[in-house]
C-alpha cells in the first residue's frame, strides 16, 4: 500500500485503534443507526471535571465519524470549572511545551461502540462515549477515561479486576423561573432559582418517597432503558435529597455508568422543570451535604473469586492471595490482599482526596459526627470511618466502602486513584492498623480541609505522582489551582456581612 493510499484509509483503521471484535461492534452501531431510523447521534467524552462534551451529528455523518473520528477543539481538555482555558494556548507550545495543543488545535474523538445507547428522552437520538486521540493516532494523555484504563491495566498485570458499586446522593429542586434573563449570563452564569420538593429530616421515610415519586418516575424508566443497573432509590436526610444505588460492575463499566447517570439525570429533569444538582453542599437553608460512597473489591482473574474475602473459618489453611502466596488470612475475615489494599487507601488518603473530592465546595462536608469522615480511618460497618469494611470471612460480597468522595467527582480519576493507592499498599505490604471504634477521635491523619491542602498532599505523594505520571499531575493541578485562584479573588457573602458595616 502506498503512503497516499494509507492516508486515505479511515483514521481508526490507519492507526489500528480497534481489534476485530471492536471493529465488528462498530459496524453493528452503524447498522443500528440506520435500522433504528436515528436522525442524530451525540459523540461525547468525559473531560477533566467528569462533564460530557462533544458534538451532535446527523445520522449520515455519524456513520462516517465512527471510522474517521471526529475533530474537537483540544482546549476542552485544558479548561477550569468556569470554562476558562488555564494555559496560553496561542503561544509556542501552548504554554506548557505541547505542540499538539498549540493554537487551540483539534483532537480526534473515536467512539467506543460498546457504549452506544439510544436516548429515551431525546427522540431518534443516539449517544456514544468516545476516547480522545491526537491526529497522529496517539492517545491524548489527559483523556481521563484513558487514565483510568491505564490503572486497570496495572491492576490486571497484578492478577485482578476492579469491581465497583455506586451509592450516589444528590439534590432535586423545582426551578422557580425557567426564563433565563440576559443579566444571568456570565462566565459562569447565574444558577437557577429553585424551591424544595420536601422539607427533609425524615431519613428513608415512605411518606417523603411518595411525595417525590412523580419526579423519581421521570428518571427510573429512562435510566433502566439505558441499561444502568439501578437497584434502589432512597430518601436521604436532607431536604430534597435522594440517593440512587447501582449494582456493581467491572472495569470501565461502572465509571461509564456514573458519567451517563449524572448527565441523563440532569437532562431529563431539566426538561420537566426540575434541577438536579450533584454539587456537594448547595447554599440553601437546612441543606445536608451529598456524598458518593464507593464500594470496591478486587476479583481474581484466575478464578473469579472475591480477593478481599477471608476464609469461612478463621485460621483455615488456604491458598495464597496472589501476591506473596503466603496463605495467611487476618482473623477479622479480610484477606491479605484486602488488608494491604485498605492500608494503601489510608496511606494515600490525603493525596487521593484531590480526585475523590475535586471541588472547593466538597471540603465543607468533612465534619465530625456527620456521617462523613474527617480523618483516614477504617472500621467494620462503621459509617463514621473513611473506609467502612463490609462482609468478611466467607462472604463473597466483602468490600471496602470509601466514604470520602463527593458526587461531583470524575469517576475515572477517582477510581484510578483508588487502584494506584491500593496497589501501592499491596506492593509494599502495608498494614492498616487497628480499626477505629471512635472514628472522629482516632489518632489518624486528618483529611484535607481544603482543595488547596489536598493538592499539596498530592504534589508530595511520590507514589501517586509516579503512578499517574508527572505530566498528568501537573496538568490536573494547574486546572484545579486556576479554580482556587478565581475563588480567592472574589469577595464572599461572608466577608461582605462580616466587614462591610463593621469597619
Amino acid at each position: 500500500m502506498s503512503a497516499a493510499q494509507g492516508r486515505r484509509r479511515p483514521f481508526v483503521d490507519r492507526h489500528g485503534l480497534r481489534d476485530e471484535t471492536q471493529a465488528a461492534a462498530a459496524a453493528q452501531v452503524i447498522e443500528r443507526i440506520r435500522a433504528e431510523g436515528l436522525e442524530l447521534v451525540r459523540f461525547v467524552f468525559a473531560d477533566q471535571h467528569g462533564l460530557l462534551r462533544g458534538k451532535t451529528l446527523v445520522a449520515a455523518e455519524a456513520a462516517i465519524a465512527m471510522q474517521a473520528g471526529l475533530g474537537l477543539v483540544g482546549t476542552t481538555l485544558l479548561k477550569d470549572s468556569s470554562d476558562r482555558t488555564a494555559w496560553p494556548v496561542f503561544t509556542p507550545g501552548a504554554g506548557f511545551g505541547s505542540r499538539e495543543f498549540e493554537g487551540a488545535a483539534d483532537v480526534l474523538l473515536v467512539g467506543d461502540p460498546q457504549t452506544f445507547r439510544l436516548l429515551p428522552w431525546s427522540p431518534r437520538s443516539g449517544w456514544i462515549l468516545c476516547d480522545a486521540y491526537f491526529v497522529d493516532g496517539r492517545p491524548v494523555p489527559f483523556d481521563t477515561r484513558g487514565i483510568y484504563r491505564q490503572a486497570l491495566a496495572r491492576l490486571a498485570a497484578a492478577g485482578y479486576d476492579y469491581k465497583v458499586g455506586l451509592e450516589v446522593e444528590f439534590h432535586v429542586y423545582r426551578i422557580d423561573e425557567p426564563r433565563i434573563a440576559p443579566e444571568a449570563a456570565g462566565w459562569p452564569g447565574e444558577p437557577p432559582s429553585v424551591s424544595l420538593l420536601n422539607t427533609g429530616y425524615r431519613l428513608l421515610s415512605e411518606q417523603r418517597y411518595d411525595q417525590l415519586e412523580p419526579v423519581i418516575e421521570l428518571l427510573r424508566a429512562p435510566l433502566q432503558a439505558l441499561g444502568l443497573p439501578l437497584r434502589s432509590i432512597e430518601i436521604e436526610l436532607g431536604p430534597s435529597q435522594v440517593e440512587f444505588v447501582f449494582g456493581a460492575g467491572i472495569g470501565l463499566e461502572p465509571a461509564d455508568a456514573m458519567i451517563l447517570f449524572r448527565s441523563a439525570t440532569k437532562q431529563i429533569l431539566r426538561r420537566h422543570g426540575y434541577h438536579a444538582s450533584f454539587m456537594c453542599r448547595p447554599k440553601l437553608p437546612g441543606v445536608m451535604s451529598s456524598g458518593w460512597h464507593l464500594h470496591q473489591s478486587l476479583v481474581a482473574r484466575e478464578d473469579g473469586r472475591n480477593a478481599f474475602a477471608g476464609a469461612a473459618l478463621a485460621g483455615a489453611a488456604l491458598a495464597g492471595d496472589g501476591l506473596a502466596g503466603e496463605g495467611h488470612w487476618d482473623a477479622n475475615g479480610l484477606s491479605d490482599t484486602a488488608r494491604h489494599f485498605l492500608a494503601g487507601l489510608l496511606t494515600h488518603a490525603r493525596a487521593a482526596a484531590a480526585f475523590a473530592t475535586p471541588t472547593i465546595n466538597g471540603y465543607r462536608r468533612f465534619r465530625p459526627n456527620s456521617l462523613a469522615p474527617d480523618r483516614a480511618t477504617w472500621g467494620f460497618d462503621n459509617r463514621g470511618a473513611m473506609v467502612r469494611v463490609i462482609g468478611g470471612a466467607g462472604d463473597p460480597g466483602t468490600r471496602l466502602e470509601n466514604r470520602v468522595g463527593e458526587p461531583a467527582a470524575n469517576p475515572y480519576l477517582y477510581f484510578a486513584s483508588q487502584i494506584h493507592a491500593g496497589l501501592d499498599g499491596m506492593t509494599r505490604r502495608l498494614e492498616p492498623g487497628p480499626s477505629a471504634d471512635k472514628p472522629y477521635e482516632a489518632p489518624a491523619a486528618l483529611l484535607p480541609r481544603s482543595l488547596e491542602e489536598a493538592l499539596g498532599a498530592l504534589h508530595d505523594d511520590t507514589e501517586l505522582v509516579e503512578a499517574f505520571g508527572p505530566q498528568v499531575i501537573d496538568w490536573y493541578m494547574r486546572i484545579k489551582r486556576a479554580e482556587i485562584a478565581r475563588f480567592e479573588s472574589e469577595v464572599t457573602d461572608w466577608e461582605q456581612r462580616e466587614y462591610f458595616d463593621m469597619f
